[in-house]
């Protein structure tokens, strides 16, 4: 349902990962005129696999139309199993404790906001923003290709590196907080027939996985956790980030050596810090953070569930408001700050739970592996997994 509260708002959104698209989604169904800019030239496809647990963020994805969308297309992911280096079973993980209420591929979901809104909303691809010039009334914005335009607000949902943080807050280096761990992923062929399944391999401060999230005989994915120093290297340098991994990896057995070699073909690659950004506040004057680019964590911390969950709130707040920035974007600060700060908490611990630094840790991470998806406490476990997520009394915006 379509409604005109924000029909008078002009609205500019950069990103179009989760974060952008559910806000444009949701700022449409209340009138308001958005654009979203990406950087990439069109949605990216595939990625990692996003869940989604607990009432909160059904109610927020009924109310955005795409519950039914998404479980059409979910992965319908099967067992995921620690395996030791000969490929023996450790522990059996079953779907409901690691996919949540249901999952789906990153790149799906960004597809079906995306045919939701498009006829609604302006997307441009292939461009970013250059400089943000306020005003009293307004934001002028230049961009890298396009021709300059004004707007009421300006909304950055452009993830943990976001550029728009960056010309309106400050240097990153102010806000990311890095881990002690990095985490990387890319295609690779399907050698071992998975259907729906993983396999997962641990040694001392190193995790590698095989992934199979949407049935193709043909093709994988490979995901990679490491525990590391801060290192040094260039985002856009695809072959330095290859050479790193492939050297911190060098000796490692199970499938690794394929997967390496896999990787040297690879142009897919996903490879950062795991990080989080924490920043004082999510607005500055007319321009505002949401998803990654205000509280993002690099994995484990229900990123997309916090992003949908925030779009919804923002885009509410901004129809309460009637388009008035300074009471929207402080009842969205108001409202989002704890939730998403107890989400970001769960993913503090990501990368040593996926990589333990020591023999005994992994063998202590497993038997709670096995503890957890016993029958007796798996309601015990569901619980734990939802309490982030379900962390918010949303308001009732219609």
């Amino acid at each position: 349902m379509t409604t005109t509260q924000l029909r008078d708002l002009n609205v500019l959104i950069s990103g179009a990962s989760i974060a952008g698209p559910a806000l444009a989604l949701n700022l449409a169904r209340y009138g308001a005129a958005v654009t979203v800019v990406e950087k990439a030239p069109a949605l990216r496809p595939g990625g990692f696999a996003v869940d989604f647990r607990g009432h909160v963020h059904r109610t927020v994805l009924q109310a955005m139309g795409i519950w039914d969308d998404i479980h059409v297309r979910q992965t319908r992911m099967g067992r995921q199993t620690i395996v030791d280096e000969h490929g023996e079973a450790r522990v059996d993980l079953p779907s409901a404790m690691m996919s949540g209420d249901v999952e789906i591929a990153r790149g799906d979901l960004a597809e079906i906001m995306y045919e939701r809104a498009k006829d609604r909303v302006e997307y441009v691809f292939g461009d970013s923003i250059a400089t943000l010039t306020e005003d009293a009334d307004g934001v002028d914005v230049t961009f890298d290709r396009g021709t300059p335009r004004r707007f009421d607000i300006v909304v950055g949902a452009d993830g943990l590196h976001s550029r728009t943080r960056r010309l309106a807050f400050g240097d990153e280096s102010q806000y990311l907080h890095f881990l002690g761990y990095y985490v990387a992923g890319f295609s690779v062929p399907n050698h071992l027939g998975l259907d729906r399944t993983a396999r997962i391999y641990s040694d001392p401060g190193r995790m590698i996985n095989i992934n199979n999230y949407d049935g193709d005989p043909d093709r994988a994915g490979a995901g990679m956790v490491f525990q590391s120093e801060r290192l040094d290297f260039d985002r856009r340098d695809i072959d330095r980030q290859k050479k790193i991994i492939a050297d911190r990896y060098a000796d490692m057995g199970w499938e690794t050596p394929r997967i390496l070699r896999a990787l040297e073909r690879a142009d897919d690659l996903y490879f950062d810090a795991i990080a989080q950004i924490r920043i004082d506040r999510l607005s500055t004057g007319r321009v505002v953070l949401i998803g990654d680019a205000g509280y993002g964590a690099t994995m484990g911390g229900m990123g997309t569930g916090a992003a949908v969950v925030a779009a919804h709130v923002l885009a509410g707040e901004l129809a309460a408001a009637h388009g008035d920035h300074r009471t929207a974007f402080a009842a969205y600060e108001a409202e989002i700050r704890d939730f998403a700060k107890g989400c970001q908490k769960t993913a503090g611990n990501a990368g040593p739970f996926l990589a333990p630094p020591t023999e005994k840790k992994i063998r202590q991470r497993d038997r709670a592996y096995r503890m957890l998806s016993s029958r007796l406490l798996a309601g015990v476990f569901k619980r734990l997994t939802e309490k982030a997520a379900t962390n918010i009394r949303l308001k009732d915006y219609a």
